[in-house]
């Protein structure tokens, strides 16, 4: 019986990540809150790498917006640039509420966008679409355009009254 000179150490132990496990497997790393989708580490990777590259590089339109949409300034609402969904990279994400915003340039196939559409509806995504113009020209009227998609949501006071004394008002017994 000969043994192996090289012992195998297990994956963790070769100082590998997840991901890279994954890709080595080629199969998909965990991805947590559903984001797997079924697509191979290296697409997703790829996927990953070139949503970056987009955001290193917006385009005029895109930065206007963005500085609109940045750090909760739209009622508290938060945004993302370049957002990987699926095989799609959106260009501003509410995760919140599922609501993505497209800027279009000349070079947007209308039938295409269509069928992203209809897949990302499907899975419970809503669209909005803006043409440059749109943005570059009227800022206003397309940020007014997305608060009323988004839905309202009512947060908790961030003052909450202490032991509950509110609970007394509205015939709470416990209280």
């Amino acid at each position: 019986m000969t043994q192996n000179p090289t012992p195998t150490l297990p994956l963790k132990r070769r100082g590998l990540t997840p991901t890279d496990m994954a890709k080595r497997q080629n199969t998909p790393p965990f991805q947590g809150r559903g984001r797997g989708w079924g697509l191979s580490a290296e697409r997703l990777a790829t996927l990953n790498r070139h949503a970056r590259e987009m955001r290193n590089n917006p385009t005029e339109p895109e930065k206007r917006l963005w500085r609109r949409l940045s750090n909760t300034q739209l009622e508290g609402h938060k945004f993302r640039r370049q957002a990987v969904i699926g095989t799609f990279i959106a260009d501003f994400l509410c995760p919140k509420a599922k609501l993505i915003i497209e800027i279009d340039g000349d070079t947007h196939d209308a039938a295409k966008d269509a069928q992203r559409d209809d897949m990302l509806m499907r899975r419970g995504y809503q669209t909005l679409r803006f043409t440059n113009t749109d943005v570059m020209r009227n800022i206003d009227g397309v940020l007014r355009s997305i608060l009323e998609a988004l839905p309202q949501f009512s947060a908790p006071h961030p003052n909450p009254s202490p032991k509950g004394e509110g609970l007394k008002q509205l015939g709470d017994p416990t209280c």
